[in-house]
């Protein structure tokens, strides 16, 4: 019976060090594109395409992802949205740079998440379980300012970290809605909602910044995906929610998902695409399980790092012209 046991025991270990050897050393970098197709009425007979990228988390070793990201501009994408944790180390903004400034010029936004502000720390695993991680009494700062300006400067993203912005990508006018990121209570949603509603009424007293009958989508854009952000930006209209913050679990039990999300969203809803229903309305949700970890726990198990491209059209059932 000691012996039988003690084997079990061998195997269990065995297996377990496997896992960890390969959500080590092989899965956490085998980056992978997810691809999505929806219709959403407002685009009319329009289409667009939008790149989605999430918690790169980048040091300044990480060349083969920096690669990977730059290859994404392949894709020809009209938007590019960013949802934060972009930095994973002091010294990354150069390899950030490295892995986005093939995207200058293409229409973006970007809101940040709390990596993007603090240094990470090494923290116990296990007390995710517990519920949504918190920042230490004594984070050390980072150089926010200095990524902020790359994004905006040199890329000609725009910052809606609890803002609004319209732009044009594809012919399509696009309103963007963002907030700051809610992980550390750095949202004002409530204060963003009512840009919105301004940038709005505006089209109301000029007869329409927007022509009537064009092509128009609303985005939401958090970094994490709090049901108290989701459902404020549903609520209010959003076509899309665009969310990452997850890692889809980061380490997941085949067959089962996710067992963490690190914030309120149901575990189902952890990655992927799926709906959102608040206020009897609905917004699509894209939440991506991102591209990077913590360079404390760069582990991923049954949960590839990824970047997602979503091609959005008008009904199907439009005439053509």
């Amino acid at each position: 019976m000691t012996n039988t046991a003690g084997a079990i025991g061998i195997a269990i270990g065995l297996v377990a060090g496997g896992a960890l050897a390969w959500g080590t050393l092989v899965e956490r970098r085998m980056f992978k594109l997810r691809t999505q197709q929806a219709r959403i009425e407002s685009l009319g007979r329009a289409s667009l395409r939008i790149l989605h990228l999430s918690d790169m988390h980048t040091a300044p070793w990480q060349r083969d992802k920096a690669a990977w990201v730059r290859a994404l501009s392949d894709l020809s994408p009209d938007l590019v949205i960013a949802t934060g944790d972009f930095l994973g180390h002091p010294d990354a903004l150069p390899r950030v740079k490295d892995a986005l400034e093939v995207f200058a010029g293409v229409p973006g936004a970007f809101v940040f998440g709390s990596n993007d502000y603090f240094v990470s720390r090494p923290k116990n695993p296990f007390a995710y379980f517990a519920g949504p991680s918190r920042i230490t009494k004594k984070p050390v700062r980072l150089n926010t300012d200095a990524l902020r300006a790359f994004l905006v400067n040199d890329l000609g993203w725009h910052d809606i970290n609890n803002g609004v912005s319209r732009l044009t990508a594809a012919g399509v006018t696009v309103d963007l809605v963002g907030v700051d990121d809610p992980h550390i209570f750095y949202d004002r949603c409530d204060a963003a909602l009512a840009h919105l509603d301004d940038l709005r009424e505006d089209d109301a007293l000029t007869a329409g910044s927007v022509t009537p009958g064009s092509a128009s989508i609303t985005i939401g854009v958090t970094h994490a995906p709090y049901r108290r952000i989701l459902d404020q930006f549903t609520a209010s209209g959003a076509d899309i929610i665009f969310a990452g913050h997850t890692h889809g679990g980061q380490v997941c039990v085949p067959g089962v998902g996710a067992l963490v999300t690190n914030c309120d969203i149901p575990r189902r809803q952890a990655s992927g695409f799926s709906t959102w229903q608040s206020g009897g309305h609905h917004s699509l949700l894209n939440v991506s399980a991102g591209l990077g970890t913590s360079i404390y726990a760069p582990v991923r198990f049954a949960c590839p790092p990824e970047a997602s491209v979503l091609d959005l059209r008008g009904p199907e059932d439009v005439a053509p012209g």
